[in-house]
Parts: C-alpha cells; structure tokens; sequence
C-alpha cells in the first residue's frame, strides 16, 4: 500500500504541472541527491523493505520540497481554526524566519 501511495503521488505531481516539467524538476542537477534517495526509497519499498526505504524516501523528499516548506508553513498559519496554533509552532521552529532572512532589505 506505501508503494502505491509513493506512484499515485508520482502520478499526481505529473497530471498537475505536466509530464515535461516533472521530468525537469527530477533531472535538476541540484536535486539529484534528493531524486536519487526518493528512488531508492521507493525501490526498497517494492523490495519489503518498507521502514529503510520510508526513511530513505522521506529524506529524498524532504531535499526535494524543502524549499517549499516556508510556503505550505505560511498557508498552514491562514487555516481558520487550528492556523493560530500552526503559527506559533512554526515561530518555534523557525520557518518564518527562514523566509524573511532572503528580503534584500
């Protein structure tokens, strides 16, 4: 089921910005430490071993997206009900700091 979640994901991210910008986004030289630890993530996955290669796979993630995260963090502090919550526990960790060191003022 884990290695299912991982291919609909892949499916997903290509239907939303299209089969040539996935590939672009993957083959970036940048990223290729992240594209390769989501691979191998999920090729130990289809291998059962499913612990190592969620570990290996979020890791790849994480390289992947982790420029994103200031920016889901900031939506995440607009949500109704729980965003005031959201919001201090970025504060703690630091992601609004984060995004406000790359002002050029």
């Amino acid at each position: 089921m884990l290695a299912m979640g991982n291919i609909l994901f892949l499916i997903g991210l290509t239907i939303i910005i299209g089969p040539q910008k996935t590939l672009l986004f993957f083959a970036r030289k940048q990223k290729a430490k992240g594209t390769a630890a989501f691979f191998a993530g999920l090729t130990l996955i289809l291998l059962r071993w499913p612990l190592i290669g969620f570990l290996v796979e979020l890791y790849g993630i994480i390289i992947l997206f982790g420029d994103f995260l200031g920016t889901i963090a900031g939506f995440a502090t607009n949500i109704p009900v729980v965003g005031p919550y959201i919001a201090i526990a970025v504060e703690k960790i630091g992601l609004g700091a984060r995004r406000n060191a790359e002002l050029p003022v």
